[in-house]
């Protein structure tokens, strides 16, 4: 109670029961959860990217996690590859193809559909190829930028000078 005699509201934070963080929001769940499970023994981490759910094994990107209303025809397991790579993933995965929602015909990230007749089975697969540290599947992501930072106006200098005076 205040001195008014009145109590006050308190807002409680989520919390992230994992990492003890205060979060803004709960977490929602990730898609095609059964990937992380197949993946457990690697202890993968995620990360949030293009709303959808980026899988790391130690410091690479194997894969993306993506279920979204949007640009269905790009929902499924999301493989982090090379186009070099793509001709003997293709003999493995007939469905695999590259990711419309990137704009561009041929991408790196190649994409095993979820309205494929053998997702699921494919994206197991997947898994086992990652667990058994195929190079073909994964990339180490390039350092992040440190926010630009902008020139100060030799206005603005003169005016904290003025200030500072």
């Amino acid at each position: 109670m205040y001195a008014d005699g009145m109590p006050r509201r308190r807002m409680l934070k989520t919390v992230n029961s994992i990492e003890g963080i205060p979060a803004s929001k709960p977490r929602s769940t990730v898609p095609h959860e059964f990937v992380m499970d197949a993946l457990s023994r690697l202890s993968p981490w995620t990360r949030p990217m293009f709303g959808c759910v980026a899988v790391y094994v130690g410091e690479k990107i194997v894969l993306i996690l993506r279920q979204k209303p949007t640009f269905e025809r790009d929902n499924g397991v999301w493989l982090a590859t090379t186009e070099e790579h793509h001709a003997s993933l293709r003999e493995e995965f007939p469905n695999m193809r590259s990711i419309g929602v990137l704009g561009k015909e041929v991408t790196g990230w190649q994409v095993l559909p979820v309205d494929a007749p053998d997702f699921e089975e494919s994206a197991l697969r997947v898994c086992e190829l990652v667990i058994a540290g195929d190079l073909r599947i994964g990339k180490i992501p390039g350092k992040r930028r440190p926010p630009a930072t902008r020139p100060i106006s030799s206005a603005k200098r003169k005016a904290g000078r003025r200030r500072k005076e």
